[in-house]
């Protein structure tokens, strides 16, 4: 649906938002591999590499891959904040499970298997039912 608004208005504005995304994008990026450099400079001079800091690398390694999405489709798949979601679960569990009460951990587990499940329903949706670009869509005819 076009926008309604002048176009004095809405190219100036999109241009600003454009370049105020991007710097934003930058900024995700460079704060992630910070954050990646920091956890690998923790490991080395602990010596020792836990199941919580694999994890966590896991989450930093899918923000990237969320950046890159974005960047190359200007959209992100909904599936990459699950994966990040149920990596923070996994690892949210294994750093307090033994100060975790055992109910708590059962609906940690239940949420992270919801997760799974609704990656598995949106991946064969996909599949089945694939989304078709109106754009796209347009070109091939």
């Amino acid at each position: 649906m076009p926008s309604n608004l002048p176009k004095s208005f809405s190219k100036p504005f999109l241009k600003i938002f454009h370049a105020l995304e991007a710097v934003l994008l930058v900024a995700i990026t460079l704060a992630t591999l910070f954050a990646m450099v920091e956890e690998f400079v923790h490991v080395f001079t602990e010596k020792r590499v836990l199941l919580t800091d694999i994890l966590l690398m896991f989450i930093y390694l899918e923000v990237l891959a969320m950046v890159k999405q974005f960047v190359m489709n200007g959209k992100i798949p909904v599936r990459y904040p699950i994966y990040i979601a149920m990596m923070a679960i996994a690892r949210y569990i294994t750093l307090g499970m033994k100060e975790l009460d055992a109910v708590l951990v059962v609906w940690l587990s239940v949420a992270a298997l919801i997760l799974a499940v609704a990656t598995m329903v949106i991946r064969i949706g996909h599949h089945y039912w694939p989304y078709i670009d109106n754009s796209t869509a347009e070109k091939d005819e």
